[in-house]
Protein backbone atom coordinates (compact mmCIF):
# COMPACT_ATOMS: atom_id res chain seq x y z
CA UNK A 1 0.00 0.00 0.00
CA UNK A 2 1.48 3.39 -1.42
CA UNK A 3 1.71 6.25 1.14
CA UNK A 4 -0.61 8.50 -0.95
CA UNK A 5 -3.20 5.85 -0.57
CA UNK A 6 -2.96 5.62 3.42
CA UNK A 7 -3.54 9.51 3.30
CA UNK A 8 -6.60 9.32 1.19
CA UNK A 9 -8.05 6.73 2.85
CA UNK A 10 -7.11 8.97 5.95
CA UNK A 11 -8.71 11.75 4.74
CA UNK A 12 -12.02 9.90 3.81
CA UNK A 13 -12.31 8.43 7.49
CA UNK A 14 -11.90 12.40 8.96
CA UNK A 15 -14.41 13.01 6.02
CA UNK A 16 -16.77 10.53 7.47
CA UNK A 17 -16.49 12.03 10.80
CA UNK A 18 -13.51 9.66 12.19
CA UNK A 19 -10.57 10.51 14.55
CA UNK A 20 -7.27 8.21 12.54
CA UNK A 21 -4.38 7.82 14.35
CA UNK A 22 -1.47 8.65 11.59
CA UNK A 23 2.19 8.38 11.31
CA UNK A 24 4.50 11.45 11.07
CA UNK A 25 7.61 11.11 9.11
CA UNK A 26 10.11 13.22 8.87
CA UNK A 27 12.06 16.01 11.12
CA UNK A 28 10.07 18.89 9.87
CA UNK A 29 7.80 19.20 13.34
CA UNK A 30 10.83 19.00 15.70
CA UNK A 31 10.97 19.27 18.67
CA UNK A 32 6.40 19.34 18.84
CA UNK A 33 6.81 16.06 16.87
CA UNK A 34 9.46 13.61 16.31
CA UNK A 35 8.60 11.96 13.45
CA UNK A 36 9.44 7.93 12.65
CA UNK A 37 8.78 8.02 16.63
CA UNK A 38 5.54 9.70 17.16
CA UNK A 39 1.91 9.87 15.31
CA UNK A 40 -1.08 12.53 15.14
CA UNK A 41 -4.37 11.93 15.80
CA UNK A 42 -6.28 13.62 12.83
CA UNK A 43 -10.23 14.95 13.23
CA UNK A 44 -12.21 17.36 10.97
CA UNK A 45 -11.03 20.54 10.53
CA UNK A 46 -14.01 22.99 10.42
CA UNK A 47 -12.63 26.46 10.76
CA UNK A 48 -8.44 26.72 10.05
CA UNK A 49 -6.89 29.10 12.51
CA UNK A 50 -3.63 30.23 13.10
CA UNK A 51 -1.73 28.15 15.35
CA UNK A 52 -3.44 24.68 14.18
CA UNK A 53 -1.35 21.79 13.61
CA UNK A 54 -3.02 20.62 10.04
CA UNK A 55 -2.95 17.97 7.35
CA UNK A 56 -2.79 19.89 4.12
CA UNK A 57 -2.53 19.82 0.27
CA UNK A 58 0.79 22.05 -0.61
CA UNK A 59 1.59 22.52 -3.97
CA UNK A 60 -1.62 20.60 -5.37
CA UNK A 61 0.94 17.29 -5.18
CA UNK A 62 1.85 16.48 -1.76
CA UNK A 63 0.36 16.16 1.53
CA UNK A 64 2.56 18.07 4.80
CA UNK A 65 1.31 18.14 8.36
CA UNK A 66 2.67 21.95 9.16
CA UNK A 67 1.34 24.31 11.74
CA UNK A 68 -0.71 27.31 10.38
CA UNK A 69 1.41 31.09 10.51
CA UNK A 70 -1.23 32.75 8.23
CA UNK A 71 -5.04 32.42 7.06
CA UNK A 72 -6.65 35.03 5.03
CA UNK A 73 -10.31 34.15 3.81
CA UNK A 74 -9.09 32.03 0.71
CA UNK A 75 -5.46 31.08 1.45
CA UNK A 76 -3.24 29.41 4.47
CA UNK A 77 0.70 29.99 4.78
CA UNK A 78 1.87 27.32 6.59
CA UNK A 79 5.51 26.56 8.22
CA UNK A 80 6.83 23.03 9.69
CA UNK A 81 7.64 24.03 13.54
CA UNK A 82 11.16 21.70 12.59
CA UNK A 83 12.07 24.48 9.52
CA UNK A 84 13.76 27.41 9.42
CA UNK A 85 12.90 29.33 6.59
CA UNK A 86 10.22 28.29 3.90
CA UNK A 87 6.57 27.84 3.86
CA UNK A 88 3.79 26.76 1.99
CA UNK A 89 0.65 27.75 0.59
CA UNK A 90 -2.54 26.08 -0.10
CA UNK A 91 -6.18 26.89 0.11
CA UNK A 92 -8.30 26.36 2.58
CA UNK A 93 -10.44 23.62 0.80
CA UNK A 94 -6.58 22.02 0.95
CA UNK A 95 -6.48 21.59 4.81
CA UNK A 96 -7.78 18.27 5.29
CA UNK A 97 -7.46 17.44 8.95
CA UNK A 98 -6.72 19.29 12.37
CA UNK A 99 -4.10 17.02 14.26
CA UNK A 100 -5.72 17.25 18.19
CA UNK A 101 -2.93 14.74 20.20
CA UNK A 102 0.53 13.59 19.33
CA UNK A 103 0.97 9.75 20.35
CA UNK A 104 4.06 8.64 21.46
CA UNK A 105 5.68 5.60 20.81
CA UNK A 106 4.68 4.53 24.44
CA UNK A 107 1.13 5.32 23.44
CA UNK A 108 0.24 8.23 25.22
CA UNK A 109 -1.82 10.84 23.97
CA UNK A 110 -0.64 14.91 24.44
CA UNK A 111 -3.05 17.29 23.22
CA UNK A 112 -1.87 19.84 21.34
CA UNK A 113 -3.40 22.79 22.04
CA UNK A 114 -3.46 22.92 26.03
CA UNK A 115 -2.32 26.74 26.81
CA UNK A 116 1.39 25.66 28.16
CA UNK A 117 1.81 23.84 24.45
CA UNK A 118 0.52 26.70 22.57
CA UNK A 119 2.45 29.14 24.88
CA UNK A 120 5.38 26.88 23.71
CA UNK A 121 4.38 27.26 19.92
CA UNK A 122 4.13 30.93 19.84
CA UNK A 123 7.44 31.13 21.27
CA UNK A 124 8.90 29.12 18.97
CA UNK A 125 7.62 31.00 16.20
CA UNK A 126 9.54 33.91 17.76
CA UNK A 127 12.78 32.09 17.55
CA UNK A 128 12.06 31.39 13.85
CA UNK A 129 15.65 33.63 13.15
CA UNK A 130 18.04 31.13 15.28
CA UNK A 131 15.98 27.53 14.66
CA UNK A 132 18.60 26.09 13.02
CA UNK A 133 21.49 26.67 16.02
CA UNK A 134 18.62 25.23 18.70
CA UNK A 135 17.53 22.93 15.86
CA UNK A 136 21.20 21.40 15.65
CA UNK A 137 21.97 21.40 19.63
CA UNK A 138 18.58 19.59 19.99
CA UNK A 139 19.52 16.71 16.83
CA UNK A 140 22.54 16.42 18.27
CA UNK A 141 21.47 15.66 22.23
CA UNK A 142 18.71 13.70 20.78
CA UNK A 143 20.90 11.53 19.34
CA UNK A 144 22.16 10.14 22.46
CA UNK A 145 18.61 9.78 24.39
CA UNK A 146 17.89 6.60 22.13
Amino acid sequence: MTDDIIIQEAIRLVEEGMSVTFPVKGNSMLPFIIGGRESVILQKCSQPKVGDVVLARVEGCRYVVHRIICVDSEQVVLMGDGNSAGVEHCGISDVKALATHVVGADGRQHDLYTKERMLAARIWGWLCPIRRYILGVYRRVAKFDH
